[in-house]
């Protein structure tokens, strides 16, 4: 089981094969994080904050049989356009980078495969995956939207 957690650690860092988040969101000017060219449906505010709830729901989720999920969709997507300030924009990209460490633990202390007691047959993998298949969709949003404001390396 150590390699495929060595693994599922490795995509949900992010790289590989697609750019992190880490680098996604790295050094983007504070003023072009509500910007939404093309008339695009999300700003790179949205997409990460999207990114922070769904993600933190998983986790909740996977730990805690008293969870109550947030409404879908309303309650996963940000009605605000733009961070309210720096603060806000920096303790949403360290929560989740907390919260991906501790998914990670969790991996590590729990049986992958078993099913998670109160879901509906669920396991941590799965929630791996999805977590991962999740982040990497909307890192790639977050990409294109950066290649438009002309801010992409």
């Amino acid at each position: 089981m150590e390699p495929l957690i060595e693994e599922l650690k490795k995509l949900l860092k992010g790289g590989g094969a697609h750019v992190g988040l880490k680098d996604a969101t790295a050094d983007i000017p504070f003023e072009l994080l509500g910007e939404r060219p093309y008339a695009l449906p999300y700003s790179i505010w949205q997409l990460v904050e999207h990114i922070r709830i769904a993600q933190w729901d998983m986790l909740e989720f996977s730990k805690d049989g008293n969870h109550k999920s947030p409404v879908w969709p309303d309650e996963y997507w940000p009605k605000e356009v733009a961070p309210t300030d720096k603060s806000s924009w920096d303790k949403a990209l360290r929560q989740i980078e907390e919260d991906l460490k501790a998914f990670v633990e969790l991996m590590q202390q729990r049986d992958l495969y078993e099913p998670i007691a109160h879901g509906t047959g669920q396991t941590i993998l799965r929630e791996a995956f999805q977590i991962v298949d999740h982040a990497a969709y909307h890192i790639a949003e977050i990409v294109v939207i950066r290649r438009l404001l002309g801010i992409w390396k």
